[in-house]
């Protein structure tokens, strides 16, 4: 894999976010499930969706859309959620997280010419979450830093749900 600008050129998995294109790289997806039942958790910020419960591990699931600023998913028959592994500042292992999507796409081949540098948007945007944006035709989707957008909810997330909230949601 080439490095350019700090943007990979390589593999990565598209989706939708209301009706935008997005994607993050194909090594921080561990797996993509149909939707199934979210058990709520009382109290916790409006961006985590619930927890699911993936082979007995208790997983938090979070809206991306939400995160990103958009209005609450309303699920349909291609609603997703993908599993990625993020790194968590204080945390020894990667961390399991579920993010709910409006629809996976494909997995892209993406080269150095693919990909573009984030656009200057002024000086009070925190664009530190977009790594690129990847030509797809005459499209545009935007790369995800996976990682910088979920770290600090992730953060959160964990710090929330102690291991008591766990064991009664599941």
């Amino acid at each position: 894999m080439a490095e350019q600008d700090g943007i990979t050129s390589g593999q990565y998995l598209s989706f939708t976010l209301r009706e935008e294109a997005f994607s993050v790289e194909i090594s921080k997806v561990r797996e993509v499930l149909d939707v199934t039942t979210l058990t709520k958790i009382p109290r916790m910020p409006d961006y985590l969706a619930g927890v699911i419960n993936l082979r007995s591990n208790v997983v938090p699931v979070v809206d991306l859309g939400v995160v990103l600023g958009m209005p609450a998913i309303e699920k349909t028959v291609n609603t997703c959620i993908m599993i990625v592994d993020i790194n968590v500042a204080g945390e020894a292992a990667p961390v399991q997280m579920g993010v709910l999507t409006d629809s996976v796409q494909a997995v892209l081949d993406l080269s150095e010419e693919d990909i573009e540098s984030v656009p200057k948007m002024g000086t009070n945007l925190n664009t530190d979450f977009i790594k690129g944006m990847g030509r797809m035709n005459e499209k545009f989707l935007i790369l995800l830093d996976i990682d910088r957008v979920l770290s600090s909810e992730g953060k959160a997330v964990l710090r929330e749900m102690g291991a008591s909230v766990l064991a009664d949601a599941v």
